[in-house]
């Protein structure tokens, strides 16, 4: 596709510290084909206008005043399924992230993360896809092969969806996962749409989250 018809990318943020909130606007705004359509302070301010010209991507901060942003993400997915929120935070820890991935949110990423991969996450993220940061996937992967609760749940995944499953658990995204199966973006992208099917989930960190709960990957 020719650039100039490339379509631009909205971005909501939602952070209460006033210097990351206009650095992180000003990064997007000054980054060719991102927009920046809205800036909140707080979760409930961005639930009360966000629908007027909606962004594809939230950047949300978990440690929000008033309402938080993992509760805000599970009401923003309800309301405004369209838009993908990625929570953006220095937290770390096990509980974060199990809620996180349960309130259904397209991704997780560290505050340190730089500039350019924030804005690489942003697209893959506008795309379909989901990210997080290296070691928050690791801790994913290992806090739901702790937690998980083996039931009688045999979705019928073809052999090469089974191992794109493999890849999104390790934190692949579509175009690694393409380039490890040797199949193009295009068709990464039939067999994740076939996976959540079969799996009932509608996000890719769904789909994480039930494989490792449900024990389908070892």
């Amino acid at each position: 596709m020719d650039q100039s018809q490339t379509p631009v990318i909205g971005v909501a943020i939602i952070e209460d510290q006033r210097e990351t909130r206009e650095g992180l606007s000003f990064l997007i705004n000054n980054t060719n084909r991102f927009e920046c359509r809205h800036a909140y302070a707080s979760m409930e301010a961005a639930l009360e206008g966000i629908g007027a010209n909606p962004p594809r991507v939230a950047l949300v901060d978990i440690g929000l005043p008033g309402l938080s942003g993992i509760d805000g993400v599970r009401i923003l997915r309800e309301r405004y399924p369209a838009i993908a929120p990625v929570l953006l935070t220095v937290y770390k820890d096990d509980d974060r992230i199990f809620q996180a991935v349960c309130a259904g949110a397209c991704g997780y990423l560290l505050k340190k993360t730089p500039p350019a991969r924030l804005l690489e996450a942003v697209k893959e993220i506008a795309e379909g896809g989901a990210v997080m940061s290296p070691e928050v996937a690791i801790r994913v992967v290992e806090l739901f092969r702790r937690t998980q609760t083996p039931e009688e749940f045999s979705p019928s995944l073809s052999p090469q969806e089974m191992r794109l499953l493999k890849l999104l658990t390790q934190g692949h995204q579509n175009k690694t996962a393409a380039a490890e199966l040797g199949i193009s973006v295009h068709t990464v992208s039939f067999h994740l749409r076939s996976i959540y099917e079969k799996l009932h989930v509608h996000s890719r960190s769904e789909a994480v989250a039930r494989a490792l709960r449900e024990g389908l990957i070892h």
